[in-house]
């Protein structure tokens, strides 16, 4: 056994991509390789986006997106896209890939989200991103969770242009210093752009109020450290990820970009795992 995955049917699964950065391209690369079933056939801009990162058309409007009736959209864009863009796609009976999980932390969006859900064929698709264990968790949420906790750790730089800059002098910070202390809401909430982990942990495991989280700066790590503990009628896990910077956005993780490549390549896959 080779291990290489074995897709199904011959006709690509059309994807429409909701972004146009890095972990877009990184996605139009994956899609674009000989022997991929998976197909981008058109992207929505944000912003001041002007040129495709890829053979795809860059589309202005949700609109235009769905005209190329795609089989999956994919979010690669950030809270706002999820906050814009979620349910009305769910309303329009497609499914609905969400990268940007911190986003669902605000309650009335989340909820939202979840009524567009159960009204349409469509389905809501959360990727792991760099939380290790996702699996485990969620399965050992199914004879009852009793504990989950997740410390994350950057670089004080990385820290910079959120809350913990107006509470640390972040270029003096000498040893692992905790800038938050608190459950996965707020810290999702709090750090929108660097707690996706904290929401995912949640939502697979015991929910956001249950979820304690740290985040904390430490000058002696050069990636994203996560580290999950659990424990259950299961037994208990501990599981640490190091994780490195996207090469091409180093305030991104590269395995949230690699983490919707599996997902894709299971959605198109006759044998997953």
């Amino acid at each position: 056994m080779t291990g290489k995955v074995q897709y199904s049917g011959s006709a690509a699964l059309k994807i429409a991509l909701i972004g146009n950065g890095a972990i877009a391209k990184i996605v139009t690369q994956f899609c674009a390789a000989p022997g991929s079933r998976l197909q981008v056939v058109a992207a929505l801009g944000m912003g001041g986006d002007k040129a495709s990162v890829g053979a795809h058309p860059l589309v202005n409007s949700l609109a235009e997106l769905l005209a190329f009736k795609p089989d999956r959209v994919v979010e690669c864009a950030g809270h706002s896209a999820v906050a814009a863009y979620a349910a009305p796609v769910l309303e329009a009976g497609v499914d609905f890939i969400l990268a940007s999980t911190g986003s669902l932390a605000d309650e009335s969006l989340w909820n939202t989200i979840k009524a567009a859900a159960a009204k349409s064929a469509g389905k809501l698709k959360l990727v792991a991103g760099a939380l290790p264990g996702v699996d485990a968790l969620s399965s050992g949420k199914l004879a009852g969770l009793t504990k989950v906790t997740l410390r994350s750790s950057k670089p004080p730089k990385a820290w910079k242009g959120t809350p913990a800059e107006s509470a640390h002098d972040l270029d003096a910070i000498t040893v692992p210093t905790v800038i938050f202390s608190g459950n996965a809401r707020e810290a999702a909430l709090t750090f929108p752009k660097n707690a996706n982990v904290a929401a995912t942990a949640a939502l697979a495991g015991m929910g956001f109020e249950a979820t304690r989280v740290e985040l904390v700066a430490d000058p002696n790590v050069t990636q994203n450290v996560h580290h999950l503990e659990a424990e259950g009628a299961f037994g208990s896990l501990s599981l640490r990820i190091n994780a490195n910077p996207s090469p091409d956005n180093p305030k991104t993780s590269h395995m949230a970009a690699l983490s919707i490549l599996r997902f894709l390549e299971n959605e198109a896959a006759t044998i997953v795992i």
